[in-house]
């Protein structure tokens, strides 16, 4: 039997979830930045301490969705995205624009990935 193991749990979601050699995070938000790449370097930080915790780290991310509250932060995004990902390491990855869940957060990022 696969256990599940669970990070940062709270009464609706956990950050964190691994199961089996599969590592699926939450979607990582940041307010404390008021500009998309600064909140991007700091989602790919949070990011970064989740993966480690869990027993990984970016170099297996095998998936990524990035949504963005304008597409038109495209660019400033991807600015700090390319300096995060190791070459010959990119994720399959997928960015849309869409509504957040705050107005101060600017970009959103879920990932899943390997041990």
């Amino acid at each position: 039997m696969t256990t599940i193991q669970r990070f940062d749990t709270g009464p609706r979601m956990s950050q964190a979830v691994v199961h089996g050699d599969t590592i699926y995070l939450a979607g990582q938000v940041n307010k404390d930045v008021a500009n998309v790449t600064g909140q991007t370097v700091a989602i790919l930080k949070q990011i970064d301490d989740l993966l480690a915790r869990a027993g990984s780290a970016k170099q297996k991310t095998l998936s990524a969705t990035i949504y963005l509250a304008d597409i038109k932060s495209f660019p400033d995004m991807n600015k700090a995205w390319d300096a995060w990902v190791p070459a010959g390491h990119c994720p399959a990855r997928t960015t849309v624009e869409a509504k957040l869940a705050a107005p101060e957060y600017l970009v959103e990022i879920t990932v899943v990935a390997g041990k």
